[in-house]
């Protein structure tokens, strides 16, 4: 349903909006109820913003489905070669678009528009759609649940705190190596990269009341 890309970053949101709620506690003078309400923050915080990260995925997905399907349309319709292309050239991958010669888009333009079916006038929710929607609702909301775990196992707050800090090191460490692999860059930099850039959005957001 989500691209290893995706996947990644929706689980890097709600481990670093569910760490601005840890990072906030004062391991001095922090108390159990401090403890209970934070907790109770951060998973509501994150639930909160899965629903509605989970809603724009849906639009998003939902508004570049009804794009193609106009640009579909148009390219059925129109009879200038040149625009023809121009419309290919858009719906097809890049490096698609350009291993074709301009003879292969305009075979496969006229082989569109002599075609007997047509796309609907209107694009339709999909239900990969609403299951993509869903998935990133999860993994905003789950990816809470690592770094929350050792303040509901552990009585005194401070070592609770630093393993809490360990766990949420090491799961960027290790979505940062994910998105390298999937992306092609070095995986253990990216990693790296991704703890630092964790650990200051985490202070910026903190420093600014969020």
């Amino acid at each position: 349903m989500l691209d290893p890309g995706d996947r990644i970053a929706e689980a890097m949101l709600g481990l670093i909006m569910a760490l601005t709620f840890t990072g906030s506690l004062s391991v001095a003078d922090a108390g159990r109820n401090d403890v209970r309400a934070m907790l109770i923050g951060a998973l509501g915080c994150n639930l909160a913003w899965g629903i509605i990260d989970g809603i724009i995925y849906v639009m998003i997905t939902h508004a570049a489905r009804s794009s193609e399907r106009k640009q579909l349309h148009m390219l059925r319709r129109t009879t200038d070669a040149a625009h023809a292309r121009s419309l290919l050239a858009e719906l097809l991958p890049g490096d698609v678009a350009a291993a074709l010669t301009a003879d292969e888009l305009d075979t496969i333009h006229r082989r569109l528009a002599g075609s007997t079916g047509r796309p609907p006038e209107v694009t339709r929710l999909a239900m990969s759609d609403l299951l993509g929607g869903l998935a990133v609702c999860l993994l905003v909301f789950l990816s809470t649940f690592p770094i929350a775990i050792p303040f509901l196992l552990m009585d005194s707050v401070a070592p609770a705190m630093r393993t809490s800090n360990i766990i949420a090191i090491t799961m960027l460490f290790v979505a940062g190596v994910a998105y390298g692999r999937a992306t092609g860059l070095r995986p253990w930099l990216v990693g790296l990269s991704m703890v630092l850039l964790g650990c200051v959005l985490v202070a910026i957001t903190i420093a600014l009341g969020g």
